[in-house]
């Protein structure tokens, strides 16, 4: 008896597109992950601590109101258009625009209406721009 032996052929698993699976899957998910990085700044505000600067007669006060609402040398405008406000400083400083600027505005004041202020004030044609400021609380209590 003649035992037919049975040619062995060598079983080879190809993994070239196992692997390709795998890249394509880690590929997905590093697409579609989404990371948690918040997105804040964290802002310091500058403080003055710089002297108060004396009241200049040929300056014009501009006060914006927590309510946004604007006031020309301690009078208010009727309402808080920035037509009105462009009027109120040409009447205010009679045409002459070398006039320097002080922008008051409630520390609670949106900031819209600041910029309006600032926007108006620029129309106008004026060129000096004033921001006053306070003095930190926690100095005022020191001294």
């Amino acid at each position: 008896m003649k035992f037919k032996r049975a040619s062995r052929e060598e079983l080879a698993i190809n993994m070239t597109p196992l692997i390709d699976v795998v890249f394509l899957l880690l590929i997905f998910f590093m697409v579609t992950t989404t990371f948690s990085r918040e997105t804040r700044l964290l802002v310091s505000l500058p403080e003055a601590r710089a002297e108060a600067a004396e009241s200049n007669p040929t300056q014009i006060e501009i006060i914006v109101a927590r309510d946004g609402s604007f006031s020309i040398n301690g009078r208010g405008l009727v309402n808080s258009r920035i037509e009105t406000l462009v009027q109120g400083l040409e009447i205010e400083s009679g045409g002459d625009h070398s006039l320097q600027i002080l922008l008051i505005a409630d520390a609670e004041a949106t900031h819209q209406s600041v910029v309006t202020a600032m926007d108006g004030i620029g129309q106008s044609g004026f060129t000096r721009l004033n921001i006053a400021t306070q003095r930190p609380q926690e100095s005022e209590q020191l001294e």
